[in-house]
């Protein structure tokens, strides 16, 4: 097996856990952010209009306007809107004639030139952002109207600057909020390692990963091996009885036929001139597992299938666990019922497993899936069903091996580089 240096394992799982969670603090800090930016400009241009709209209805300013003398509505004006600027929390009101020539503002120097800022025509009020003479402001233009005409217009505007400072109490409490978040996601990676390190100490992921491939290989194998013995056990009693019974030919038959069909299969797994007798014995316990469970077991070993360069666990790892999948397809589908295996050369002298079987098929909208960790189809049983095809797409990539899946017939094909390559 390869071993893989570097890191520990829970080293990566506090690297990996600590990553995470500090993207996802970012994240968080800049929505809020963000949407505390767009709050304060709502609320700026919410402010503005409500103030203008409510100069704009005034009777005062209505009066004032409407007799058409802006001096005198200067000396009337101005005192009042300078009051309304200190109590609404606004940094500019200013009121115009229809021409646009101000009336107040809150500069008297600036009373009686042009309003620097977009007028809407007749009736209109319009929200936007413009730089004047006080800077970059977010501003609402209301009309003043007096019997069906527009004696003038009120603007009521809000700096950029004051709506940045209205951010301040909200960029703390998003910096806030992001950093609890990131302590308390940097303890949980901190935890996580604790709890990894307990299981795998220090040894690298590499070494946890075949440790995995181990367990599964020995378990697959296991299965194997245990469907052999119990189907000869089976055919041993059955032959017993046929001999007690007298019917000494049928039990010389039932075995005749036993010893042949596993011949058969041991002449090609031996005739492989660079074959893995590890191999061998799963292909023999497999096709005993299937034939357990009623599915028709076909094997195709090619006498100049080259040897891969994955080691005997990860062979069984990989070439069990796409049994298994397929003997368990083939058993829950309809008849016939059918597993076919090959182990063939390519033209690039590299090893091709391909693994059918006559199962109902993966539907596509989860085949993307079936490679992922704790990704199963099926429920698992008191034992589990260890990491299947996750444990597969690992072990293949590792080796630079290719892994793909076609459909009608449900088909897994492996490619593996050759030892020797």
């Amino acid at each position: 097996m390869a071993q893989s240096g570097g890191a520990s394992a829970a080293s990566r799982v506090f690297i990996a856990v600590a990553a995470a969670v500090l993207v996802l603090c970012l994240a968080i800090a800049g929505i809020l952010l963000w949407e505390g930016q767009r709050a304060a400009r709502a609320e700026a241009e919410r402010v503005t209009r409500a103030v203008a709209e409510t100069i704009a209805d005034s009777t005062g300013v209505t009066d004032a306007l409407a007799r058409g003398d802006r001096a005198a509505a200067t000396r009337a004006l101005q005192p009042e809107i300078e009051a309304v600027i200190a109590d609404a929390d606004v940094d500019f009101v200013t009121i115009m004639d229809p021409a646009g020539i101000r009336i107040t503002h809150r500069d008297p120097a600036r009373i009686g030139e042009p309003y620097i800022g977009t007028i809407p025509r007749g009736t209109g009020t319009l929200t936007e952002e413009f730089t004047g003479t006080l800077g970059a402001s977010v501003r609402t233009i209301v009309p003043v109207v007096s019997d069906g005409q527009v004696v003038g217009r009120v603007s009521v505007g809000v700096t950029i600057g004051s709506i940045s400072e209205a951010l301040g109490p909200r960029i703390l409490a998003a910096v806030a909020i992001a950093v609890v978040l990131a302590a308390t996601g940097l303890a949980g990676a901190l935890f996580a390692r604790r709890a990894t390190r307990r299981v795998t100490g220090d040894l690298p992921a590499g070494a946890v990963r075949d440790a995995v491939s181990s367990y599964e290989s020995m378990r697959t194998l296991g299965e194997a091996l245990r469907a052999q013995t119990h189907e000869h056990g089976n055919r041993l009693h059955t032959a017993i009885a046929l001999l007690e019974l007298g019917r000494t030919s049928d039990a010389i038959d039932l075995l005749s036929e036993d010893a042949r069909q596993s011949q058969l299969l041991v002449d090609q797994v031996t005739a492989r001139r660079e074959g893995d007798p590890t191999v061998g014995a799963l292909l023999l316990g497999k096709a005993s597992q299937a034939g357990e469970r009623g599915v028709e077991w076909r094997a195709r070993i090619d006498a100049d299938a080259p040897r891969s360069v994955l080691s005997p666990v990860d062979a069984v790892s990989v070439i069990g666990n796409l049994i298994d999948n397929a003997v368990d397809a083939a058993a829950s589908g309809p008849a016939p019922r059918w597993v076919d295996v090959r182990m063939t050369r390519t033209e690039e002298d590299e090893l091709a497993v391909e693994v059918a079987d006559s199962g109902t098929g993966i539907p596509a909208e989860i085949a993307d899936r079936i490679f992922e960790h704790g990704f199963s189809t099926k429920p698992a049983g008191r034992g589990g069903r260890g990491v299947g095809l996750a444990l597969v797409r690992a072990i293949v990539d590792e080796a630079e091996g290719t892994l793909a899946l076609t459909a009608h017939p449900t088909t897994f094909r492996v490619i593996l580089p050759r030892r020797d390559a």
